[in-house]
């Protein structure tokens, strides 16, 4: 199959030409998510950023000091942001039985609160909270609260916040890290950090996912890093249609049917139009799914 770069004013039509009736098997990335005002990693005006590795999260109590802090007064920002248009629709469409499954790069939990619960979410959730000693769970707000005790008047004001969730700052050495309430030991939050292994039962379910996959819909990602990149070279070797939408170059474009340079929300809105007419606001189904806490 040929790569075709659609213009936006046909991108509409081309990709329902492209996925007929298919069922899609979507790939989200953090593209999907700058509409709910969450910063992406590496598209036009995105912050440079050093992500913390694993290694470095496990180096010792200054790094996690610094790792804490920043999160602690970046979590208002990713603990308010509300689901877009994107998400509504994928979860709209996923209810209709329009996608085979939905794998999210993302880690800030804006699908299932949109109402899409049958979703890989492949790199975790920053909302969950994991014990590196005794591998106890909480949540993310409940140690928000304590970290709030523990810091009182921790504070700073005009930090630019970046897509991991956390803010840019510097002076980190007056921070009290939390430990774990259940054992003393380390926690970390329950994402995949950068040099950390994807779970393997987790690659197995998205590996199925793709082998029963009628085609493969990337929104939103650069698709730069191979936990998610894997999935779009198998879906090529399996020669079903692969449609990428993201604003910019990603790293398997060459491996496209189709390649659509727009934003999600714009190139999706005109296939709801076309076949589901729109998508009303976000309203969560109940409270306990709009919390990502």
């Amino acid at each position: 199959m040929s790569v075709q770069e659609v213009s936006p004013e046909s991108r509409g039509g081309r990709l329902a030409e492209v996925l007929g009736d298919r069922r899609w098997l979507v790939l989200t990335g953090a593209g999907v998510s700058t509409d709910s005002g969450i910063p992406d990693y590496r598209g036009a005006g995105a912050p440079v950023r050093s992500p913390m590795t694993i290694a470095q999260f496990r180096s010792g109590h200054a790094a996690r000091q610094r790792y804490w802090a920043r999160s602690f007064l970046g979590w208002s920002a990713m603990g308010q942001a509300r689901p877009n248009l994107t998400h509504r629709a994928l979860a709209r469409w996923g209810h209709e039985g329009r996608l085979s499954g939905l794998i999210t790069q993302n880690v800030d939990g804006l699908h299932t609160a949109a109402g899409h619960h049958d979703l890989v979410e492949l790199h975790g959730r920053i909302d969950q909270v994991v014990c590196l000693d005794c591998g106890d769970r909480s949540t993310r707000t409940a140690l928000q609260i304590r970290l709030a005790a523990l810091n009182r008047g921790f504070a700073a004001t005009g930090l630019r916040t970046l897509p991991d969730g956390d803010v840019d700052l510097e002076t980190t050495g007056g921070f009290v890290v939390a430990a774990c309430e259940r054992c003393g030991g380390v926690l970390k939050p329950d994402v995949v950090f950068f040099g950390e292994n994807v779970p393997v039962d987790r690659v197995a379910r998205c590996t199925a996912l793709v082998a029963e996959a009628e085609a493969l819909v990337v929104l939103g990602s650069s698709l730069h890093v191979f936990s998610g990149r894997r999935f779009v070279k198998q879906a090529h070797a399996r020669g079903i249609p692969v449609v990428i939408v993201n604003r910019g170059a990603t790293r398997a474009d060459d491996l496209a049917t189709v390649k659509v340079d727009a934003g999600c929300a714009e190139t999706l809105s005109g296939l709801l139009d076309e076949a589901s007419g729109p998508v009303s606001p976000w309203l969560p189904a109940d409270p306990a799914s709009a919390s990502r806490c």
